[in-house]
């Protein structure tokens, strides 16, 4: 006679490599159902792109097999549910990531946008906000430059600015309220306002993952955002040579600073390497090598991996249609990995609160 304590004493020795506990002590396992031999229960998973779904489960059907019996029919679910850090006046968004670079052109906004394109095939509900004030590019690599966004009223009385949807991303970026044809010379007060205006003001429903593309540097948007929402982690993006990642350095720093105090979910160095089509096993080094991973190492944050130099991933941003998209098996799978990995670590930090 099988019995719900004979499963769950076998789930007790399936540990979540990450959260270091056993998936039964973490609350995961739901829906047990047990019929004769037949037995069917739902893995809740922290996130809809966790990079260890597979092994997961098989690690479930071999204690089923080895602590109960190898002649069960076993059914698994294996499901999500993102865990949060959830602000009272933003309680509808389940984290808030934000993307940083030290230095301007090395490639933030393409990160941005492919690592929230790649939250968003792992099934998750993403968001992308623009926080790039001075030179907002999320518009034209999503293709929507021009589009206005509509407003409605709420029955409080409140406007709410309606996102703009692409690739099922929801979409909300300044450059949709200024002319790009004419530079805005905003102040540090104005700026910080501005931006929290469109994140208070946008009507997001319901989000697992709001990604935010931030201006480089280490300015007034970077700490008013930090200090005025609750940030699950930052991301930051680099390239190999040195000027780039003295700059980079200087923004790991800002955000361990105990005022600011945000967790860094990890280093991306972008325009790691170069690969020529005709040589597709080689990899040149041409801005120098291991930048970005060395970094990683002296901070002790995980590092997310290099992105190649290639033009193909530039020039889909600039015809509005991320390289993530284009069905290049190599770079989708970088991306989908990236976006694996931050969702991996958000959920470890989330489950440290």
């Amino acid at each position: 006679m099988i019995t719900e304590e004979h499963i769950l004493n076998a789930l007790r020795n399936v540990e979540d490599p990450d959260l270091k506990k056993d998936l039964v002590t973490l609350n995961m396992i739901e829906d047990l159902q047990i019929q004769d031999n037949k037995v069917h229960f739902s893995v809740v998973l922290t996130t809809p792109a966790c990079p260890m779904k597979a092994m997961l489960e098989n690690a479930c059907r071999n204690a089923i097999a080895h602590f109960v019996s190898k002649d069960i029919e076993l059914s698994i679910n294996m499901t999500s549910r993102v865990t949060t850090r959830v602000d009272h006046h933003l309680s509808t968004i389940k984290n808030i990531i934000l993307v940083a670079s030290g230095k301007g052109g090395v490639g933030k906004s393409t990160v941005s946008a492919n690592l929230a394109l790649g939250l968003a095939r792992k099934g998750a509900k993403v968001g992308l906000i623009d926080a790039d004030i001075y030179g907002p590019s999320i518009p034209m690599m999503f293709g929507v430059e021009g589009e206005r966004p509509k407003t409605t009223e709420t029955e409080e009385g409140k406007t709410k600015i309606e996102p703009i949807e692409k690739y099922g991303i929801k979409l909300v970026s300044i450059g949709f309220f200024t002319d790009p044809n004419q530079p805005v010379p905003w102040r540090g007060p104005m700026a910080s306002n501005a931006i929290k205006q469109l994140f208070n003001d946008t009507n997001w429903g319901e989000l697992d993952y709001l990604v935010v593309d931030l201006p480089p540097g280490t300015g007034d948007i970077h700490i008013t955002i930090s200090q005025s929402f609750p940030i699950s982690g930052a991301v930051i993006v680099t390239t190999p040579q040195n000027v780039a990642l003295a700059d980079a350095r200087k923004g790991v720093g800002m955000f361990l600073m105990d005022s600011i105090n945000v967790p860094l979910l990890g280093i991306v160095e972008n325009m790691a390497y170069f690969t020529p089509l005709e040589l597709p096993n080689n990899k040149y080094y041409i801005f120098g090598k291991d930048g970005g991973k060395l970094l990683a190492t002296q901070f002790n944050v995980p590092f997310l991996g290099e992105i190649p130099l290639l033009k193909s991933i530039s020039d889909s941003g600039d015809e509005g249609n991320p390289i993530i998209l284009q069905n290049e098996d190599i770079i989708e799978k970088i991306f989908i990995g990236l976006a694996e990995q931050v969702a991996q670590q958000i959920a470890i930090h989330n489950a440290k609160k």
